[in-house]
């Protein structure tokens, strides 16, 4: 999660949360093992989506989950921002915004889960 927060500032890109379930998790008296939230976006390549398709919004900013299973292995999920303007009916829409968020996302990903 940190490489990839380090990549989504270097991108200019606003982080909005860094949320720690298994923080949360803890201090309820639970276990969980790593799992972490980032809510992050760009509002220049967010809102158009937005203004195209206002229900949009509720998945906007977008979000990355950085998560371990059970045999300790990292993972990173998030949902492609063409399966998000599909979900909210936008998929013909001005395209620009969804193709940039989702080149940004792949290039982020790539360079976060990279081994360095």
């Amino acid at each position: 999660m940190n490489r990839f927060e380090t990549e989504v500032r270097a991108r200019g890109m606003k982080v909005f949360a860094h949320i720690d379930h298994a923080a949360g998790a803890t201090a309820a008296g639970l276990s969980l093992r790593p799992t972490e939230l980032l809510i992050f976006g760009n509002a220049k390549t967010g809102t158009p989506l937005i203004q195209s398709t206002q229900t949009s919004g509720i998945d906007l900013p977008l979000k990355a989950l950085v998560w371990q299973d059970a045999s300790g292995t990292a993972w990173l999920s998030y949902n492609d921002p063409a399966f998000l303007a599909h979900r909210h009916g936008a998929e013909d829409a001005d395209n620009t915004s969804v193709n940039a968020m989702a080149a940004a996302l792949q290039a982020i990903a790539s360079k976060a889960t990279t081994a360095s």
